[in-house]
């Protein structure tokens, strides 16, 4: 093998770079050095291996963004509490000071009792299944070793993850079956948790629809009175004299009109107005927003996924359908299984016992393994 002058040359320029280089880069203070190796360090790691693709060089550009989104939502989780409690305190306290004395002295007996009755019970559900849903654990991993069957090993946990389990930035752990981060619950919505949830939303858009139509004529009337005083400042009231009235000297020279007081507005009255101005744009926002997400869920759990699963399921039928097969949800029993497993219904009597009354009966199953079915059956014949 024979070597030309011109490459022994570019041999001995390319040494010399490369120890320029190495020098320099030891001349560079410590501190310096560990950054230069940590940042080279984070680039590597964004190829560490043929698995890399977009969702992970995305989640490691945004992590500093999502990190300020989880610790800003677990510090304000308590003050978004607060929030629902004030909110629907303040609608109890115009409900019992204004409303239930006008239902007393206006409706019929049959009238009054419903109004009573349901109103009541809708609170009673209501209160219950809000203080389940934040105060219920929603299912965490074992400490212990066992031998269940996993599907993975989370990536911050270093732990196995039982199906449907996933982590929770918020929480700092895997939850069992997790659904998503709630945070006017202050706690993640989970296996647990998640029939809690689901009934909360669902009574709370009910109690809010009730508010909202049996109240509306009375927010009419409110709306109407307060436009009418607002205006009636105004206005110039007053009935007109002519005729022998200008003659006989009843009113001052140059006025026409008998000016006559206007009708006594109290503070008390304005008050009752604007709260049930109060109540019923309340009521009436909550029943929309929470309606909508009520709707949702109600169609995810008759499908027999969570919030989660959904875009897992659905990436998964397009990566299946690129291959031409079908995916299926292998925890999907069937739509009125599927609600009978959520909600805990093992015989007739519990859907009266544990769906139209207070329940604090556990889920079915122990949240870390599940029946996959490939063949619909009725998994509780009721």
């Amino acid at each position: 093998m024979r070597c030309s002058p011109g490459s022994v040359l570019n041999l001995l320029r390319s040494g010399r770079l490369r120890s320029c280089v190495r020098r320099g880069r030891n001349r560079l203070p410590l501190w310096l050095r560990k950054i230069w190796l940590y940042a080279r360090l984070l680039v590597h790691s964004l190829c560490f291996n043929t698995l890399t693709d977009s969702d992970v060089v995305f989640d490691s550009v945004f992590e500093p963004v999502f990190w300020t989104v989880d610790y800003v939502t677990r510090w304000f989780g308590l003050l978004f509490v607060c929030l629902v409690v004030i909110l629907t305190c303040s609608i109890l306290v115009i409900a019992y000071t204004v409303l239930l004395p006008l239902i007393l002295n206006t409706y019929s007996p049959p009238w009054i009792a419903w109004h009573i009755c349901y109103g009541h019970w809708n609170l009673v559900m209501i209160a219950f299944h809000y203080y389940k849903a934040a105060k219920t654990s929603p299912g965490h991993l074992p400490t212990e070793k066992s031998d269940r069957p996993f599907v993975s090993v989370c990536k911050k946990c270093i732990m196995p993850k039982p199906a449907r389990t996933h982590h929770c930035g918020i929480c700092n752990r895997c939850i069992l079956k997790m659904d998503h981060h709630c945070p006017w619950l202050n706690n993640c919505v989970g296996h647990f948790n998640h029939r809690y949830f689901f009934s909360f939303c669902l009574f709370m858009t009910l109690g809010c629809g009730y508010c909202s139509i049996s109240g509306r004529n009375l927010f009419l009337d409110a709306y109407n009175a307060l436009e009418r005083f607002k205006h009636s400042d105004l206005e110039k009231p007053g009935i007109p004299v002519t005729g022998m009235g200008l003659l006989i000297g009843l009113l001052p020279s140059g006025q026409t009109n008998f000016q006559t007081p206007a009708p006594p507005y109290t503070l008390k009255e304005r008050m009752i107005h604007k709260s049930i101005i109060y109540m019923w744009v309340l009521t009436s926002t909550v029943a929309v927003a929470l309606g909508a997400l009520t709707v949702w869920h109600a169609v995810l759990i008759s499908r027999g996924e969570t919030s989660i699963e959904r875009h897992v399921n659905k990436k998964e039928g397009q990566r299946l359908a690129a291959w031409g097969k079908v995916y299926r949800n292998p925890f999907n029993y069937g739509k009125l299984n599927n609600w009978k497993v959520f909600l805990g219904v093992e015989k007739k009597s519990h859907w009266l016992t544990r769906v139209l009354l207070p329940s604090g009966h556990p889920p079915r199953g122990d949240g870390l393994t599940w029946d996959i079915l490939p063949v619909r059956k009725d998994l509780i014949p009721v």
